[in-house]
């Protein structure tokens, strides 16, 4: 029974709401509780949610106990502590009344933390610690708290086993620039657009990467940045026909999943995962019953219709012979081989054309035309019209 009414009396502190149940020493002596706190350390289990994915409600237990058990080892000073969240517990330190001024609590609140990561250590699991500020005043833990919790936020980057100290003067990076410009993302969605997904797949893992080297030190921005391409996606397939109901409910499930995800490789290997998912619904309303030889081929072009190609680079990455190519592509597609490659070129520079305002010189370089009078031919054989001309059209 204590325990429990302990961990309700740390809930009202790091909560902040304890002022609306009286004063702190009210409160205290209500709930016979000696311990009067000056800090919180948040404990937490690394990679939990991967680790408790299918594990039983008994496994949980033990492991938590393992913890808590591990934290009564350590710590000798009096102490409360409760569960925030799954895999994580708050720890509410009260410390000698020089600790402020003491140039050894920094190297003491260090061992504790330590000595706890050994003994789970020995158990099969690790943890990391965030450790926020300390206060004089009890009313404030809850701010002690919330800095626990800013400093924590770092490992998502890091690894396992790390120890982040609140830091009052850090300078967090909100950056004012673009991570990315308006042509790369346009250039994301574009090789979607065409039916390339391995090749956006790649390209969006460049972004994650600029983008996280961007914002560093703000995960949340981060974060945002990063959802708003998969929600970019998500618009383009709306626009292509796909179920707004279903599509909706999958952001907003991807959206939960992905700000709960605590490192950086599982935040970007989700959002690839439901990418893909996304792109497929593009590239299924589009899909053609060829062979495995002209599909492979197709992919092959698609892939690669920035570079230049022959007929005989595509049979030879297929093993056939270009008359094979040809005959085989033209019979089962409609289209020879080069006409493919152009057509698909073409709808590329359809949505640079409908979405943003570059030139059409750089869109021509931008989707694999060197030279831009060739790629307003092609365009005018293959649309009626010229780039120019379809431009106005759509802004009208």
């Amino acid at each position: 029974m204590l325990a429990t009414t302990e961990a309700a009396f740390s809930q009202l502190l790091i909560s902040g709401t304890i002022v609306h149940e009286g004063s702190f020493k009210e409160v205290q002596q209500r709930l016979g509780i000696q311990v009067t706190p000056h800090l919180t350390i948040l404990i937490s289990m690394d990679r939990y949610p991967e680790l408790a994915i299918d594990k039983s409600i008994t496994w949980k237990m033990e492991i938590g106990q393992q913890l808590v058990k591990a934290i009564y080892q350590t710590i000798a000073e009096p102490f409360l502590w409760v569960w925030v969240e799954e895999g994580i517990v708050a720890l509410l330190l009260e410390l000698p009344s020089d600790s402020p001024q003491s140039p050894s609590l920094k190297k003491s609140l260090l061992s504790i933390v330590q000595k706890i990561q050994g003994l789970v250590d020995q158990q099969g699991f690790s943890v990391s610690a965030g450790i926020g500020s300390y206060y004089d005043s009890p009313y404030m833990l809850y701010r002690s708290f919330e800095e626990a919790k800013e400093s924590l936020v770092d490992r998502f980057f890091q690894g396992n086993r790390v120890i982040y100290f609140y830091e009052k003067d850090k300078q967090v990076a909100k950056q004012a620039e673009q991570a990315i410009s308006q042509e790369e993302k346009t250039e994301l969605l574009a090789r979607v657009r065409i039916g390339d997904i391995e090749g956006s797949i790649n390209y969006l893992k460049i972004l994650l990467a600029r983008i996280a080297q961007t914002y560093k030190l703000h995960i949340d921005m981060f974060k945002s940045a990063a959802i708003d391409l998969s929600m970019s996606l998500s618009s383009m397939v709306l626009v292509s026909g796909g179920d707004i109901t279903v599509i909706l409910s999958e952001n907003a499930k991807m959206i939960q999943s992905l700000y709960s995800t605590v490192r950086y490789n599982n935040f970007v290997n989700k959002l690839c995962d439901y990418w893909r998912l996304l792109a497929e619904q593009i590239v299924k309303a589009n899909k053609m019953n060829v062979s495995p030889i002209i599909r492979k081929a197709m992919k092959r072009i698609i892939e690669n219709h920035q570079n230049k190609m022959t007929l005989e680079d595509i049979a030879q990455c297929c093993y056939v012979s270009t008359y094979h190519l040809a005959h085989l592509f033209k019979k089962e597609v409609g289209l020879g081989v080069i006409d493919f490659l152009n057509k698909i070129r073409i709808e590329k520079a359809l949505y640079y054309l409908e979405t943003t305002d570059m030139s059409i010189k750089q869109i021509a370089g931008q989707v694999g035309f060197q030279d831009s009078n060739y790629f307003t031919r092609t365009f005018k054989k293959i649309m009626s019209c010229s780039p120019s001309d379809y431009r106005t059209a759509r802004s009208c």
